[in-house]
C-alpha cells in the first residue's frame, strides 16, 4: 500500500516490450500467490501487519493487471482504470486501519516467528520482482511507476520484518500494530492521489466527468 501517487495513471503511452510484459505477468503470479499465503498466516498467526502485507500483494496484483489491461490504450481508459485502482487501494486501507484500531482492545499478541518467517518469504518474493523490473526503472511513465511501487513494497516488507523482531522483543503487539497503521495510512493517502490524478484527466460536463477527446 506504498505506491503513493507513483501508481496513477499517465498521459504517457505504456511501452509495448514484450519483455516488460512478460514480466509484469511474472509478477501478477507472485503476487496473486504472496496475498493468499499471507493472508492465511495474518490470520491465523493474528497479525495486522502481515495482513496488511497481504493486502498490499492483493493491490499490486490489482495494478499489475491494470497495467496490462491498458497498455496502448487512449488516456480514457488509463484514467478510468486509474480511479478504480485509486479507490480500491485507499478502501483497502481503511479496513487495514480499522482492523488495527480494533485489535487494540480486543486483539491478542501475534505470533513473533510465524510473522517473520512469513514477512522474509515477503521480502524475497518482492526483491525478485524489483530485481526483475529493474531494468524498465527509467522506461516511460507507466514502466517506472510499476518499479517504484514494487519497491517501495519491499521496504513495506522488511517493517513487517522488524515488527516481527519488535513483537519477539517486547512481548506485545504494539509493533505490529503500528507498522499495520502505518502502512494503512499510506495506502489511503496513496489511493487518494490516485483519484485525485485521475480526475484532474477528466473535465466536468454538468452531468458527470467526461474524458476530453484526444
Amino acid at each position: 500500500m506504498a505506491c503513493g501517487d507513483c501508481c496513477a495513471s499517465s498521459t504517457t503511452a505504456p511501452g509495448y516490450d514484450p519483455r516488460w510484459r512478460r514480466a509484469l505477468w511474472i509478477a501478477l503470479g507472485v503476487n496473486v500467490a504472496m496475498f493468499a499465503a499471507e493472508i492465511v498466516a495474518g490470520v491465523s498467526g493474528g497479525s495486522k501487519a502481515l495482513q496488511a502485507d497481504a493486502l498490499d500483494f492483493l493491490g499490486d496484483s490489482a495494478n499489475y493487471a491494470i497495467s496490462l489491461g491498458v497498455a496502448g490504450m487512449a488516456i480514457a481508459w488509463r484514467a478510468r482504470a486509474a480511479l478504480l485502482k485509486g479507490a480500491t487501494l485507499a478502501m483497502l486501507g481503511v479496513y487495514v486501519l480499522a482492523a488495527a484500531i480494533w485489535a487494540v482492545w480486543h486483539g491478542g499478541t501475534p505470533e513473533a516467528g510465524l510473522m517473520g518467517v512469513v514477512g522474509v518469504i515477503a521480502l524475497i518474493a518482492n526483491g525478485g520482482v524489483v530485481l526483475m523490473l529493474y531494468r524498465w526503472r527509467s522506461g516511460d511513465a507507466n514502466m517506472r511507476s510499476v518499479w517504484i511501487c514494487s519497491r517501495n513494497d519491499a521496504i513495506g516488507n522488511v517493517a513487517v520484518v522488524l515488527a516481527a523482531i519488535g513483537v519477539f522483543g517486547t512481548g506485545t503487539a504494539w509493533p505490529d500494530l503500528i507498522v499495520a497503521g502505518v502502512m494503512a495510512v499510506l495506502g489511503i493517502s496513496g489511493g487518494a492521489q490516485i483519484i485525485m490524478q485521475a480526475r484532474a484527466e477528466i473535465v466536468p460536463n454538468g452531468r458527470g466527468y467526461t474524458v476530453p477527446a484526444e
